[in-house]
């Protein structure tokens, strides 16, 4: 007797949410959590995820996340470093064994190509935790695969990429999370209630920092490839270059890498640490799906033979069709919002408010709230609900083209103006150059 199609995980969420019931399909994979532990779920219930990049970030903090959610099941990993690749498995394996009675446990898969892992139908999402320039073509090639996507910060190196990003995420009805925990944290949540509430007045100056970004590198010799990396791949849609260590990521090792300070690959510290921070001030304001109209600013990049380029500080302005004046610099890690009542500063682990009684202040049942959870669970959640994320691709695809708009007028040394309608800069043609293509190379005073 023929049997019948397997039902979704998707599909599985999207009934048990409009019939009140659910249907059970037989599990592939069942570790003892699924076979009573307390607030353990079934198989059929659990969100089939594959992680593609399981270097420094995936390793150390995203995989053990996803692993610790009894509504996930990690099911394939993929990197181009077979020792890296190598390593996540056997932590997943180890960490489903040591939940079932016998200890023993094989079932997530190894990929060196990502594009394998996404032919996949029993995947339901991924985790995208690659070098910055991998972002966007991985994204979008995994939701034309049919994949809801978490993917890491920044969510590309271009304005043109975001654009594409978002209409993709809306045309195909794709789940989209930017895997940014600030949202999450106690005290920008706190933040994000009392501005959108009105606590603090009219929003009038926003001023946020970010930390330094990294000294100069000497001149790099080319060094033979690690035979556990497949540079070729590595490089992707990147200019070709000789391999050295400092441009990609120690052997054997999950050390900070070289890519975060080369053009090639990352804008460095303006976009990396800005997805976070000027992320949480534009969600206070409200300012998180449009942009600026004016942009004018000034950095340093390193000398001319540093091996890594990218700036090592920073100062850019920006004006909102609003009148509101917003200042992001190197400096340390936070964002202060200044309104006509108060203001609030906030950063990762804190916030102070002026009046102080901005601490305890109540928001009403009437006013605006958002949920406090962590960004895998609110990603989770989103896959199995088809609501939006708590920072969906549009959102993203505005942050990370703030921090593209400060870096491309460093870039030229020009005030430039933006139609956040359009997106496009007003009458410059150089600097419309730069919404689909990368800066590659720091501008050098003549």
């Amino acid at each position: 007797m023929a049997r019948k199609p397997a039902l979704s995980r998707r599909r599985f969420f999207q009934a048990a949410g409009s019939i009140g019931a659910a249907a059970f399909v037989c599990p592939t994979i069942v570790p003892a959590r699924a076979l009573g532990a307390e607030g353990a779920k079934p198989a059929s219930q659990r969100i089939a995820v594959g992680m593609i990049g399981v270097g420094r970030q995936a390793f150390m903090t995203n995989m053990k996340q996803f692993l610790a959610m009894p509504d996930v099941q990690l099911v394939a990993v993929c990197d181009v470093d077979s020792w890296r690749r190598d390593n996540a498995k056997r932590a997943i394996e180890q960490a489903y064994a040591g939940e079932k009675q016998a200890g023993t446990y094989r079932g997530c898969a190894a990929y060196v190509d990502y594009e394998e892992l996404l032919a996949r139908k029993d995947i339901d999402a991924v985790m995208i935790s690659t070098p910055d320039h991998w972002h966007a073509p991985m994204a979008l090639a995994a939701m034309k695969a049919g994949k809801d996507v978490s993917l890491e910060k920044p969510i590309t190196r271009t304005i043109a990429e975001g654009r594409q990003l978002s209409d993709t995420a809306a045309k195909l009805k794709r789940v989209f999370r930017v895997d940014s925990e600030l949202r999450s944290t106690a005290g920008v949540h706190r933040a994000a209630e009392l501005v959108r509430n009105g606590r603090i007045g009219k929003v009038r100056k926003v001023t946020v920092g970010v930390p330094l970004g990294d000294v100069a590198c000497p001149p790099q010799p080319e060094m033979p490839v690690p035979v556990e990396l497949d540079y070729e791949r590595w490089q992707g849609p990147a200019p070709r270059a000789p391999y050295t260590e400092k441009r990609v990521h120690p052997p054997k090792s999950y050390e900070r890498p070289g890519w975060m300070r080369h053009l090639f690959y990352c804008d460095g510290m303006i976009t990396n640490w800005g997805a976070h921070l000027d992320d949480g001030a534009m969600w206070c304001t409200g300012l998180e799906r449009t942009g600026p109209v004016e942009i004018w600013g000034t950095g340093q990049y390193p000398a001319a033979d540093s091996f890594w380029n990218v700036l090592l500080n920073f100062e850019v302005n920006y004006r909102f069709a609003d009148g509101l004046e917003w200042t992001y610099r190197t400096e340390k890690p936070y964002f202060r919002i200044e309104g006509t009542e108060g203001w609030v500063l906030a950063d990762f682990a804190s916030i102070k408010t002026e009046p102080a009684s901005l601490m305890t202040a109540e928001i009403g049942p009437n006013e605006t709230h958002f949920p406090r959870k962590t960004d895998k669970q609110d990603f989770i959640d989103s896959v199995k609900s088809r609501q939006d994320t708590l920072e969906p691709a549009e959102v993203g695809h505005r942050v990370t083209s703030l921090c593209h708009l400060g870096h491309i007028a460093i870039h030229l040394g020009q005030k430039l103006q933006w139609d956040p309608e359009a997106e496009r800069f007003r009458d410059n043609d150089a600097a419309n150059t730069y919404i689909d293509k990368p800066i590659h190379e720091p501008r050098r005073a003549t």
